[in-house]
């Protein structure tokens, strides 16, 4: 059975069951689960005969952005990362690559300044799976590694950069939410969007 919390954890404001090493069930925060009833990117309502009909397209977001949702070093962008994910999770208009999954656990356990990284290790593979559980992940295949080839060439863009560019280009996604390309460039028909600016 799944229950809210009263409380809210950078606008999500719910929590998650984890076993502990006892065996019992415990309730710890994920800043990546929300209930809802169901997945749909369209959303219908009628009042009084008169009918409107909503889309909401998705985008892929980058790695920075779902690291900042755990750093408290930057308030700012911590917030606006949160609600970012938040509403991308309410309205379904997010997807992640799997290469931002793996680049997540990679950043989060990473030691930082003062020696302690933002998760530890078996935290961050539980919002890894919360990653899995609530957004479409998207998976690379033979024609986007060939289009982040060249991506790379076309744009200068660093492996890592082209890789993901590929990803929205490839499926389709036209906006890109990360601060590690210029804003509001056009790259095929993929517009970066810096959500920090």
């Amino acid at each position: 059975m799944e229950r809210r919390a009263e409380a809210s954890l950078n606008g999500c404001g719910c929590f998650m069951q984890h076993w502990s090493a006892r065996g019992s069930v415990r309730n710890t925060p994920s800043k990546f689960r929300i209930y809802r009833s169901g997945r749909g990117s369209a959303t219908r309502s009628s009042v009084g005969g008169e009918e409107r009909t909503s889309t909401v397209v998705a985008a892929l977001v980058d790695t920075n952005v779902l690291v900042y949702v755990f750093d408290p070093s930057d308030p700012r962008k911590q917030r606006i990362a949160a609600e970012l994910v938040d509403r991308g999770l309410q309205q379904d208009s997010l997807r992640l690559s799997h290469q931002t999954v793996v680049e997540f656990v990679s950043a989060v356990t990473q030691a930082r300044r003062g020696g302690k990284p933002l998760l530890a290790y078996r935290t961050a593979l539980r919002e890894a799976e919360e990653l899995l559980a609530q957004f479409i992940v998207l998976y690379p295949n033979e024609t986007l590694v060939r289009t982040a080839l060249r991506g790379a060439s076309a744009y200068q863009l660093s492996w890592y950069d082209a890789h993901l560019w590929a990803y929205a280009e490839h499926y389709g996604l036209s906006e890109l939410y990360s601060e590690d390309f210029e804003h509001d460039r056009l790259y095929g028909t993929v517009r970066v969007v810096n959500p920090f600016i």
